[in-house]
C-alpha cells in the first residue's frame, strides 16, 4: 500500500492507496516542527480505526511546500514504514516539461497538480488551486507546465483584514446571500467572498485572452468548494488533482526501477 503525503502551508493530507483505489484520507494542520515520531503516533491511531496498520504500508511519496517539514516526514517513512520515500523536488522524476524561465522555482504542488489534471482532462487547462495562496496555472495540451500566477488566498485576505484593522473581527468564510452587507460582519463576508469571485473571474478572462486558445478551467484546493455555484468561470471542481498526480508520479518512478 502507498502512503501519499501532500503538505501545504495550512493543511497536510495523508492518503492511502491499496493498488486499486484510495481507501483512506486524513487531514491535519501543518506544523513544521512536528516530529516523525509525533506523526507516527497520530497516523497509527487513524490507521487502526480503519483496520489498517503501518506494516501494510510499503511505499511513500511526499510533496511539500514547507521545506523544514520534509526532514520529519522523511523520518516517518524511514523509521516507521521502513521505506525510502519519493520526495517531489528531490529524488522523484516527474516526467513533465516545465516551460518557465527558472524551472526549479516551480512549486511541487503546482507540478503535481499539472500531472494529475493532464491525466484526466484533454486540451489546454487552467488550474485554480485555492489554499493559503491561490495559484492559477496553465497546462498545455501536451501536458507541459506553462507558468501562471500566484495571489493571496481567501483565508489570508480575511486574516489580513482582522490583523490590520483594530475594529474588524475575525470571521468565518461563507457565501453571503446579499452583496450589500447591512452590518460589519456581513460587509466583510461579502467583500472577501464576492471580491474573490471577481478576482477569479477577472483573471480567468485575462488569462484566456492572453493564451488565445480554448481552455478548460479546473478548480481544486481546500476552499474551492466554496465557489461552486457562485461563478461560471470554473468549468469543473476536482478535489483529487494532487493525489492523482502523486499516484501517477509514483507509478512512473516504479516503472523506471523495474526497467
Amino acid at each position: 500500500m502507498l502512503l501519499a503525503i501532500e503538505q501545504g502551508n495550512t493543511n497536510t493530507l495523508f492518503a492511502v492507496h491499496d493498488g486499486e483505489t484510495w481507501i483512506a484520507q486524513w487531514r491535519t494542520a501543518t506544523e513544521s516542527n512536528r516530529t516523525g515520531d509525533e506523526y507516527a503516533v497520530w497516523l497509527n491511531q487513524l490507521l487502526e480505526m480503519r483496520g489498517l496498520s503501518m506494516q501494510r504500508l510499503d511505499g511513500c511519496i511526499i510533496s511539500s511546500v514547507v521545506p523544514q517539514s520534509i526532514f520529519n516526514l522523511r523520518n516517518l517513512a524511514r523509521r516507521y514504514l521502513n521505506v525510502e520515500p519519493l520526495v517531489i523536488g528531490e529524488n522523484a522524476l516527474l516526467g513533465i516539461d516545465v516551460r518557465i524561465t527558472k524551472p526549479t522555482e516551480a512549486g511541487a504542488d503546482r507540478l503535481v497538480n499539472a500531472i494529475g489534471a493532464h491525466l484526466t482532462y484533454p486540451g489546454d487547462l487552467l488550474l485554480i488551486d485555492s489554499g493559503t495562496a491561490t495559484t492559477f496555472d496553465i497546462v498545455a495540451a501536451d501536458g507541459a507546465f506553462e507558468g501562471g500566477l500566484i495571489a493571496p488566498g481567501i483565508n489570508l485576505s480575511l486574516q489580513a483584514l482582522h490583523e490590520a484593522a483594530a475594529k474588524l473581527p475575525r470571521i468565518a468564510i461563507q457565501k453571503p446571500d446579499r452583496v450589500i452587507g447591512k452590518d460589519t460582519v456581513a460587509a466583510m463576508q461579502s467583500g472577501v467572498f464576492w471580491g474573490y469571485i471577481a478576482l477569479i473571474e477577472g483573471l480567468v478572462d485575462r488569462i484566456k485572452t492572453e493564451w488565445g486558445r480554448p481552455m478548460t478551467v479546473i478548480g481544486t484546493g481546500g476552499v474551492a468548494s466554496l465557489f461552486e455555484g457562485a461563478t461560471n468561470s470554473i468549468d469543473r471542481f476536482d478535489p483529487d488533482l494532487t493525489i492523482r498526480g502523486l499516484l501517477e508520479i509514483w507509478h512512473r518512478n516504479s516503472d523506471l526501477k523495474d526497467t
